[in-house]
């Protein structure tokens, strides 16, 4: 009896084993998007959902509409801490999550002895694999930098310019290139001379993308005279102006159609989120929100692929950070009241360009009624967003010492606000319920989306620096 059990033992491992040695081996992600959301903590997502739920149910009806991203199978979450602070930049956590190394703050593309580390784009380009950049913000901003450039601040905007042509990738895409002119050289002769076929605007781009051998799409130049620095927000936006969808739809059709990515495959990098941090830290609810949505229309695009492609894709969205210490609450309440975001029509950064249009036409003569016609014009005050007296009283007192006398603006990481609009943004905020801690960044959690092939990896407790080496080794990248 013993002798029998034993040899069926050992039959069973036999068997065992050749069934596992039979057993597939594990896929490989073809096509990678890898999506980053600047500023943007789990707060901010949950905000703009919470917000979409009360404008479809009505005001004191409190839940969320789920979008696309928070739908995926994997939500984790991913620590931000760089090797200097434990409240990172941009450009140190950009290099964290291109290039799987901490470094510094303010250091692109080099660890913090100052050597240059390479990114999992480039490790995708060197193996032939069509390969895209792109971004809402300029192309030489921190976190698109660090996919290509090297550097120990990322102030040096064009010595990071200058370095797009050399790291050769297949498509770049953002605003435009900021400072590009430093030299005798700009980056953009720079950037022709290393074969790219500069287009700018969506018509630019269909009229010259099957000529071109490699691609750097620019928004038209008419909207860089006004912003080079960024493309608009999603509600300052005007009819025909390229949004980073846009740029999403040129990476993929540029690799899938014009580069062989059909047959090879394709690495895009987007850092479709990077106007939440914009609006975060101008501590704008509003204006971050929609721009909450317009990450997750870019989610769309690449999960309609993934539809097609489900066993060769993978889809992954994190953030460089959080941004604002976003908080959805107001002191000792605990209800939310989103829904009255929805009558800001523009961003703080919009409404300080009408009050200074008001200035320019008025030779600084503007009157309260003028003040009063564009509050009411951008936020509904005094129509559907109601006033309390000492609302009004302070508004009249701000309009005293900032038109009538001489007041500074307040001034945040990337833009400068009329005092008038910065309260207007501030009473609205906390009609909302919305709360903010800093108008810096935090070192808050950051959320991680995952979908496709492989994305059981990021279950758990990610760190920013691992995520791109994870990725590397789902799709096969040395």
């Amino acid at each position: 009896m013993k002798k029998f059990l034993y040899t069926l033992l050992m039959a069973t491992a036999v068997f065992s084993l050749a069934a596992c040695q039979q057993q597939e081996k594990p896929k490989k992600a073809k096509y990678v998007f890898y999506f980053i959301t600047d500023g943007t903590g789990v707060n901010t997502i949950l905000g703009q959902e919470m917000m979409q739920y009360e404008l479809e149910n009505g005001p004191g009806k409190w839940g969320r509409v789920p979008l696309c991203v928070t739908q995926f199978p994997v939500i984790s979450v991913a620590s931000t801490y760089s090797h200097s602070h434990g409240v990172t930049d941009s450009a140190s956590s950009g290099t964290a999550l291109a290039c799987g190394v901490k470094t510094s703050n303010g250091m692109i593309g080099e660890g913090p002895d100052s050597s240059a580390v390479y990114s999992i784009a480039t490790w995708a380009h060197e193996l032939g694999i069509p390969t895209a950049v792109g971004t809402s913000v300029c192309i030489n901003h921190a976190t698109p930098a660090s996919f290509y450039a090297h550097a120990d601040s990322r102030k040096q905007y064009y010595k990071i310019g200058s370095q797009l042509a050399e790291a050769g990738f297949d498509f770049y895409g953002g605003s435009d290139i900021n400072k590009a002119c430093d030299s005798t050289l700009t980056c953009y002769q720079i950037a022709e001379n290393g074969g790219y076929t500069i287009a700018r605007g969506v018509l630019g781009y269909d009229s010259l993308k099957s000529k071109a051998d490699k691609m750097l799409l620019l928004q038209r130049q008419e909207e860089s005279d006004v912003d080079a620095f960024s493309l608009p927000y999603y509600l300052d936006a005007k009819p025909g102006q390229m949004t980073v969808i846009d740029i999403l739809r040129a990476q993929i059709d540029f690799l899938y159609n014009y580069k062989g990515g059909k047959d090879k495959g394709f690495f895009i990098m987007n850092e479709i989120g990077a106007k939440v941090d914009f609006g975060c830290h101008s501590n704008d609810a509003a204006a971050a929100f929609r721009e909450v949505a317009v990450l997750d229309s870019c989610i769309r695009v690449a999960y309609d692929f993934y539809l097609q492609h489900p066993d060769e894709t993978l889809i992954l969205l994190t953030a460089d950070h959080e941004t604002g210490g976003l908080v959805l609450a107001k002191r000792n309440s605990y209800v939310h009241n989103l829904q009255i975001l929805q009558y800001q029509t523009a961003s703080k950064d919009e409404v300080t360009r009408h009050f200074q249009a008001l200035r320019a036409q008025t030779g600084n003569k503007v009157t309260w009624e003028q003040v009063q016609a564009v509050l009411k014009q951008d936020f509904s005050f005094w129509d559907k967003v109601d006033l309390s007296e000492d609302e009004e009283k302070d508004l009249k007192e701000l309009y005293r010492k900032s038109f009538v006398g001489k007041m500074p603006n307040e001034k945040n990481l990337y833009s400068s606000s009329e005092p008038m609009a910065a309260e207007a943004v501030r009473i609205i905020n906390a009609k909302a319920h919305v709360s903010w801690s800093t108008g810096g960044h935090s070192a808050g959690l950051v959320p991680c989306y995952v979908c496709g092939v492989g994305a059981e990896q990021f279950m758990g407790h990610n760190d920013n620096a691992e995520i791109p080496i994870k990725i590397a080794r789902i799709a096969g990248y040395k």
